[in-house]
C-alpha cells in the first residue's frame, strides 16, 4: 500500500513538472503579460463599465495603451520606470551588505556556533530555527543549513533525512517566518506599496508592516515543524535505511581558535551598533525622530532607514570577522565581497525591468482599477466574512506558487489585483500581504519547479541511495499542509485579537 502511494504520488508530480515546465521564464512571463496588457486596454478602451473611479469619483475609463501617445510616453518612461522601482534599490543595497558578511565567512561560523552549543533534544527546533533565520542570507539556507541538518542528526544518532526536512522547513516552507529583518521585506512592501498606489496614490506602507506578524510566525512554525519532524516524519523514515557513502558526506567541523575569536569580536561589534543606535534615538530631539518627535512616524528618519540599518547589521559583523581571521585583508577584497554578492543579482535586475514595465503599463490603463472594482463588487455580493476572504487569499496564493515560485514575480503579478480589491472592502494592504507571505511559503518545500528542491534531493541521496522526487514530496507533504492550515488560522486568530501586524500597520483601510 505504502509503495502505491509513493507511485500515485511520483505521478502527481511528473504532471506538476510537465504542466510547470511550460511556463515561459519569469521575466518572459511578465513581458507577455504586458503585451497583454497592451492588447486588452485598446479591446475595452471604447467600452462603459458604469463604474467610477474610486480616485476620482469620475466615470473610470481603460486607457488605450497602444494609443500613439501612450507608446511614445511609455518609451520615454521606460529607464525612469525600472530606476525607480521601489524593490531594486532596497534589495541592491540590503545585499551589498550580506555579500559582506557571506564573502568573510561571518554567516558560516554564526550557523555552526549556534548548531553546535545545541542539546541533543533541541537539535529539530534549533535546525528549524537557524533555517528561518537564514533567510536573512538569501541561499546560504540552502547550501549550508539543509545539508548540516543531514549531518547533524547523523552526528547524534537520529534519522539524517529527518535533518534534512527539518532544515528544508526552515529555510523554505517558513521563508515568511523571521524575527530577523531581512531584504524579503522591503521587498515585498515595495511591490504592496505599488498595487495600493493604483487605488489610491497617498498610501505610504512600511518595509516592517508584517513583522510582528513575522516574529510570531517564527515560533509558530518553528513548534509546528519540531512537532511534524519529531511525531510524523522521522517514524515513518525509520523504513528508508542508510546506505550512502559517509565518506562522501559534508562535515560539521567545530570552529576553531581563530574562528572562535574572529566570531566574538563580530558579535561585540553588532552589541555597539546596538548600543550606539539606541543611545542617539533615545532621547527628546533626536536625529532619529520625525517633526512630530516620534521614531515610527513616516517622515522619522529611523524609519526611512530601515534598509540601510540592515545593510550595516551584516557589513559591520562580516567586516569585523573578515579583519580578524584575514579573509578580508584590503580594500581589494572588501570590495570583492560586494561584487561577488552582486554577481548573483543579474537575473534579479531582468525580472525586475520586467516588472517594473508591466506594473506601469497596467497602471496606466486603468485595468486593475477595474478588476478591482468589480472583484469587490462580486465580493460583497457573496457578502464572505473577512476572514474567508483572507483564507481564499491564501490558498491562492499558495497554489500559484506550486507553478511561480519566485516571491517577488508571483507577488508583482498579483498585488495590483488583490491589494486594491481588497482595498475596496476596506481591507488593508498590510494584512493582505501577510496573507500572501503564507500562502507563498508554506508550498515552497513541495514544489519540484523550486529551484532548490533537486539540490534538497542531492543532498538526502547522498544518505538514501533511493532518495527521489516523490520520496522528497512525501517527506515534506506533512509539513506543508499543517503549515497551511495552522498558520492561517493563527492569523485569523491573531487577526481576530486585534494584534499589530507590524510597524505602522494596520487591519483596516479607510478611503481618505
Amino acid at each position: 500500500m505504502e509503495q502505491t502511494r509513493q507511485s500515485l504520488v511520483q505521478r502527481l508530480l511528473n504532471k506538476v513538472e510537465i504542466w510547470g515546465n511550460k511556463l515561459p521564464d519569469p521575466a518572459v512571463l511578465f513581458l507577455i503579460l504586458l503585451a497583454v496588457v497592451w492588447v486588452l486596454s485598446w479591446a475595452l478602451s471604447g467600452i462603459d463599465f458604469n463604474v467610477a473611479d474610486p480616485r476620482t469619483g469620475e466615470p473610470l475609463a481603460i486607457n488605450n495603451q497602444l494609443a500613439g501617445s501612450a507608446i511614445t510616453q511609455f518609451m520615454s518612461s521606460m529607464v525612469t520606470n525600472f530606476a525607480h522601482f521601489h524593490p531594486v534599490g532596497v534589495v541592491l543595497v540590503a545585499m551589498l551588505g550580506i555579500g559582506i558578511a557571506e564573502y568573510s565567512g561571518f554567516i558560516n561560523a554564526g550557523l555552526r556556533a549556534l548548531l553546535s552549543v545545541t542539546a541533543k533534544w533541541l537539535l529539530t527546533p534549533m535546525i528549524i530555527l537557524i533555517g528561518i533565520v537564514s533567510h536573512s542570507a538569501v541561499d546560504a539556507g540552502y547550501v549550508l543549513v539543509i545539508p548540516l541538518g543531514g549531518v547533524i542528526f547523523y552526528a547524534a544518532g537520529r534519522h539524517p533525512l529527518a535533518g534534512i526536512a527539518a532544515a528544508f522547513a526552515g529555510v523554505s516552507g517558513g521563508f515568511s517566518a523571521n524575527f530577523v529583518p531581512s531584504a524579503l521585506d522591503p521587498m515585498l512592501q515595495g511591490i504592496s506599496q505599488a498595487g495600493a498606489q493604483l487605488l489610491d496614490p497617498t498610501v505610504t506602507l512600511n518595509p516592517l508592516n508584517n513583522y510582528y506578524f513575522t516574529t510570531a510566525s517564527a515560533l509558530v512554525v518553528t513548534a509546528l515543524g519540531w512537532f511534524i519532524t519529531d511525531k510524523l516524519v522521522e517514524p515513518k523514515l525509520q523504513n528508508n535505511p542508510v546506505d550512502g557513502d559517509m565518506s562522501d558526506l559534508p562535515s560539521m567541523e567545530p570552529l576553531n581558535d581563530d574562528e572562535r575569536t574572529a566570531l566574538r569580536w563580530s558579535l561585540v561589534a553588532v552589541v555597539i551598533g546596538i548600543v550606539i543606535l539606541a543611545l542617539t534615538a533615545s532621547y527628546e530631539g533626536s536625529p532619529w525622530r520625525g517633526d512630530d518627535g516620534s521614531l515610527t512616524s513616516f517622515t522619522a528618519p529611523l524609519m526611512k532607514s530601515i534598509v540601510p540599518l540592515i545593510f550595516l547589521l551584516f557589513l559591520i559583523p562580516g567586516l569585523v570577522y573578515g579583519l580578524v581571521i584575514g579573509s578580508i585583508r584590503n580594500s581589494k577584497q572588501f570590495v570583492e565581497g560586494m561584487t561577488k554578492a552582486m554577481q548573483g543579482m543579474g537575473y534579479y535586475l531582468v525580472i525586475m525591468f520586467c516588472i517594473a514595465q508591466f506594473i506601469y503599463a497596467f497602471g496606466q490603463s486603468n485595468l486593475g482599477i477595474l478588476l478591482a472594482v468589480k472583484g469587490a463588487d462580486f465580493l460583497q455580493s457573496l457578502s464572505l466574512p473577512v476572514g474567508i476572504t483572507i483564507t481564499g487569499i491564501v490558498f491562492l496564493t499558495g497554489l500559484i506558487n506550486l507553478f511561480v515560485g519566485s516571491a517577488s514575480a508571483k507577488w508583482a503579478l498579483l498585488a495590483p489585483i488583490f491589494i486594491p480589491m481588497l482595498m475596496q472592502l476596506g481591507i488593508s494592504p498590510d494584512l493582505a500581504q501577510a496573507a500572501y507571505r503564507i500562502g507563498d511559503s508554506s508550498t515552497n518545500i513541495i514544489t519540484p519547479l523550486m529551484p532548490y528542491f533537486p539540490l534538497v534531493v542531492v543532498f538526502c541521496q547522498r544518505y538514501v541511495t533511493s532518495t527521489g522526487i516523490g520520496t522528497l514530496t512525501s517527506m515534506m507533504l506533512p509539513f506543508s499542509v499543517c503549515f497551511l492550515v495552522v498558520w492561517t488560522l493563527f492569523l485569523i486568530i491573531y487577526w481576530s485579537l486585534g494584534i499589530p501586524l507590524g510597524i505602522q500597520a494596520s487591519y483596516e483601510y479607510i478611503a481618505p
